[in-house]
């Protein structure tokens, strides 16, 4: 196989024997100026598109495991004052410039395993000028396609009403459309946390504002988060542990991605998504590490995509699908990234091995290059 790549785009893919009558194509009459790299017994396949993570935050949990080990609640360590609450005091203390020097060893090792594109969400500020912050720390990131979500809906904030900070919320998002802070919204739909009617009022806005919306959904209970995110026009539905057939059915009936996070549910102690179910069915799913400091502390996406493959029975092409194509849909980014396609992003990563080597090993990355927009931006 071949590929022409120019400015940070993809010109033309073919057989090797080919690729003279490529040149022609893409009207290149002289080679002296064209760059060839050889990748003989080497496998080159779409960047990973990592489409939900939480990765600039400061402090840590790991003393949550040990009360989650013990036998304490998710509900319960928030009540106490731990959860997310915890990371937003420490968040609240970092600087812009704390935040992208933390976030940028996060990226680092994302890129390191083929990661070409990030989506990270704001949701340890719990106030405007801390969410914005997060934002302001995301623009600063290197190396990967960055995607910004606007995720203010993630707690109640403490010393604050439910009303003046839900006024709050919805005010922080004209501001993050007005300064292009972030492509998105997300809302955490869970008892205890934000409601359907508050799901509905914010994507409605979002709709207004033209910024993309997406849901963490049902994911300790059912709440019907799925089906209003699907009825909204929601880009992704996230998690999804604990949706019927109906849900299935709506999901596989919509545009919308189905994104599935079984480390959260290793981590918590959880049954997996029904992935096998929601794929039969026809619905578009996607993988992610929901990486984050309390119920998913982990950036090994070859972990996630073994989980999907043993313990929720995906095959080794649906998880690959699953992190490339189908994660560039959840956000929107289907038409630029997530396949080697002519007029895409000449988003790749070379592999010391071969395609079914991948989702197989934690810990043993087969990673030898990764390059975004043309650029080569990891060699091992």
């Amino acid at each position: 196989a071949a590929m022409i790549c120019d400015r940070g785009r993809i010109l033309w893919v073919g057989k090797e024997a080919h690729l003279d009558r490529g040149f022609k194509f893409v009207g290149i009459k002289t080679k002296r100026n064209i760059r060839e790299s050889s990748y003989q017994g080497f496998s080159i396949l779409p960047g990973f598109v990592e489409c939900h993570t939480h990765s600039i935050f400061a402090g840590s949990r790991a003393h949550e495991f040990e009360l989650r080990q013990n036998g304490v609640s998710y509900q319960e360590i928030s009540k106490r004052g731990g959860g997310i609450l915890s990371t937003v005091k420490e968040t609240r203390k970092a600087s812009v410039e704390n935040l992208i020097e933390l976030g940028q060893k996060r990226v680092d090792d994302f890129v390191r395993q083929g990661v070409t594109t990030l989506e990270i969400k704001s949701g340890y500020g719990l106030r405007l000028k801390d969410e914005m912050k997060m934002l302001e720390a995301i623009k600063g990131l290197k190396k990967v396609n960055k995607v910004a979500t606007y995720l203010a809906a993630h707690s109640w904030p403490k010393g604050k009403s439910k009303e003046a900070y839900w006024k709050d919320v919805l005010l922080g998002l004209t501001q993050v459309k007005k300064d292009k802070l972030a492509q998105r919204v997300d809302i955490f739909i869970e008892k205890g946390f934000f409601d359907l009617g508050q799901g509905k009022e914010l994507m409605q806005k979002a709709r207004e504002l033209g910024v993309a919306a997406s849901v963490h959904a049902d994911q300790l209970n059912r709440t019907g988060a799925t089906k209003l995110a699907v009825d909204m026009g929601a880009q992704s539905v996230d998690h999804l542990v604990q949706i019927n057939k109906a849900d299935i059915k709506k999901l596989a009936d919509s545009e919308t991605t189905a994104v599935l996070l079984p480390a959260a549910d290793y981590y918590l102690k959880m049954k997996y998504p029904p992935a096998r179910a929601l794929i039969d069915a026809g619905a578009r799913v996607a993988l992610a590490t929901d990486f984050n400091p309390g119920s998913s502390p982990t950036q090994d996406l070859t972990w996630v995509g073994l989980m999907a493959r043993m313990e929720m029975n995906m095959t080794l092409p649906e998880v690959i699908a699953s992190y490339t194509l189908g994660a560039a849909y959840a956000l929107g980014l289907h038409s630029q990234v997530g396949s080697l396609e002519v007029g895409k992003q000449a988003d790749y990563m070379v592999l010391d091995g071969a395609w079914t080597d991948l989702f197989y090993s934690p810990g043993v990355s087969i990673v030898k290059e990764t390059w975004r927009n043309g650029q080569r931006c990891f060699k091992a």
